[in-house]
């Protein structure tokens, strides 16, 4: 065979190689979680909010929801309760989603570095663990606000398809009482029926479709939470998965490395006393 003595090697440059030793060490599914858990999370969050103004503006307008003067858990009460823990949950998961990133780097770190200076640690297992039990109980939780946020979304959807089919309904006389959702109390008669001037007047508004449309997003956002809960459950299980195996792994190289070490020194042990027998 003949060869090419022209041919040079391909020679990669050192910032590539830094760049590709970088990218290799990103965990790209705890990337993916976190950017789906944090969109999720903004438009839960972001349309929540503005949905729960929306609800206030609707029902002040058209139901003539008053509200209460004195320190009563009246619905604006509840209303701006949501708010506030909009806000705490928007902090709480951003910082969230960021300790996950950071133990997916460093378990991918400690899993390519087993044989290097880094070493697996049981206090690092146990912090996986914890995450693990953490990110099922906020999973569990999520699933609870999609509930939730399924029940205003329902009753939208009700008085949104009524306005829709005006035409249909124009004979029937139909009424949207808050007290069949719970929103006043049973003395309070809170009530739209067709074929007046608010049912018109609430149809027509953008108050409405807007505040309907922005529910439908915030259930669509906690969905996406759930599904990076999910996300996040697999990665997380994997990486407790290959950090047991990377500890067992160093296990058997460490004893390895003593048996050999032992070997060794009894092979130096012995020659010297032949030597020694020798002289």
């Amino acid at each position: 065979f003949n060869k090419d003595h022209n041919s040079k090697k391909t020679i990669i440059p050192q910032p590539t190689l830094c760049c590709i030793k970088c990218l290799s060490g990103i965990p790209y599914a705890s990337l993916i979680a976190t950017i789906l858990l944090y969109a999720g999370v903004a438009l839960f969050c972001g349309c929540g909010h503005e949905a729960l103004s929306g609800t206030v503006t609707i029902l002040q307008n058209y139901f003539e929801v008053v509200r209460s003067p004195v320190d009563a858990l009246d619905v604006f009460t509840m209303i701006d309760i949501l708010k506030y823990v909009i806000y705490g949950v928007a902090a709480a998961f951003f910082v969230y989603g960021i300790l996950l990133m950071v133990e997916g780097f460093f378990t991918t770190g400690a899993i390519r570095d087993l044989y290097g200076d880094f070493k697996i640690t049981t206090c690092g297992r146990c912090v996986s663990a914890w995450f693990i039990m953490l990110t099922y109980i906020f999973m569990l939780a999520w699933l609870g606000v999609t509930a939730f946020t399924s029940l205003p979304v329902f009753m939208y959807f009700n008085i949104w398809n009524t306005c829709q089919n005006t035409t249909l309904v124009e004979g029937a006389n139909l009424c949207f009482d808050l007290r069949q959702f719970g929103i006043v109390t049973t003395n309070e008669e809170k009530k739209v029926c067709t074929g007046s001037e608010k049912f018109y007047k609430m149809c027509e508004s953008n108050e409405l479709d807007l505040t309907f449309h922005l529910f439908v997003c915030a259930l669509a956002g906690a969905g996406a939470a759930v599904i990076a809960m999910v996300h996040y459950l697999m990665v997380l299980a994997a990486n407790w998965a290959y950090v047991k195996d990377a500890c067992r792994m160093q296990k058997y190289e460490d004893i390895k490395t003593k048996e050999e070490q032992e070997l060794h020194d009894i092979h130096s042990t012995r020659s010297k006393e032949r030597l020694n027998a020798y002289t």
